[in-house]
């Protein structure tokens, strides 16, 4: 089966479109404009280019329809009911390291629930697609989160702190206390694509602080669509884009979420 509805075939399309400027980008680094936003935080001129082109193409479907993007904002608040959710480049410190491990990310949301998302990696050309009620796939064949059923064989992947975190402690406590209960535990920089690894059995959980709500929210329905658990611990009501995340396969859920909420470091 391959997902066709009307939205999924527009944002492939818009990814299709915006990965040709960013492929070439990615070829010549060293000649973007490089402008930091925070402490570790960083936006490229491909980052806006990208974006633009994205916006530009889901606007000529729907010109009405709410937009929640990494470097613009909000475009058309007024609209609560359709929203587009996009980070142009979810890795943007491995885009300009030159490390492929990067992707454009966009998800549709409809009266507040996610009904379709795509994930694509332009320079692996994975492009990774789910849809409420008809599954999850990667270049149109089905995916499944892994069968792992216990965490000390687990292998995870997390990110953070970036340097303006406040709670580094916390964070680094927490990754030594997990690590030291599963098999290993990876940290490759883009939410999306760890996300996706998940959906896709690579990884077999993935859980972080501090997120946007445009790192994760294709990242989302792709889990669940796949089969896999979604849970968001500890969050801050007054930051509603602002998410703590947990994703992993349905055996190891519940022990993944236990040493998350573990204080004391044995």
């Amino acid at each position: 089966m391959r997902l066709s509805s009307p939205q999924i075939n527009l944002i492939t399309k818009a990814c299709m479109k915006a990965s040709r400027s960013l492929i070439r980008d990615f070829g010549e680094i060293e000649n973007l404009q490089v402008s930091a936003k925070g402490p570790g935080d960083f936006v490229t001129s491909a980052d806006k280019r990208t974006e633009k082109i994205l916006i530009e193409e889901l606007q000529k479907a729907h010109p009405d329809y709410g937009i929640i993007t990494e470097e613009t904002g909000i475009i058309n608040k007024s609209n609560t009911k359709n929203k587009w959710i996009i980070d142009p480049i979810d890795g943007t410190m491995n885009f300009l390291n030159g490390i492929p491990q990067f992707a454009i990310s966009i998800a549709y949301e409809e009266d507040s629930e996610i009904k379709c998302g795509v994930i694509f990696n332009p320079i692996m050309n994975e492009m990774f697609c789910a849809e409420k009620g008809n599954g999850a796939y990667l270049n149109n064949s089905r995916i499944r989160v892994s069968n792992k059923k216990k965490i000390k064989d687990a292998l995870l992947v997390t990110g953070g702190p970036k340097g303006a975190s406040k709670i580094k402690e916390k964070i680094f406590s927490e990754y030594i206390n997990i690590s030291k209960n599963v098999s290993n535990v990876r940290k490759f920089g883009s939410a999306a694509l760890d996300m996706a690894y998940v959906a896709c059995g690579r990884f077999d959980g993935y859980w972080q602080r501090e997120l946007n709500y445009w790192d994760i929210a294709a990242g989302i329905i792709l889990v669940k669509e796949a089969g896999g658990f979604i849970d968001f611990f500890e969050e801050d009501v007054s930051s509603p884009l602002k998410k703590n995340i947990l994703a992993s396969n349905s055996n190891i859920h519940d022990e993944i979420r236990e040493l998350i909420a573990k204080k004391d470091i044995e």
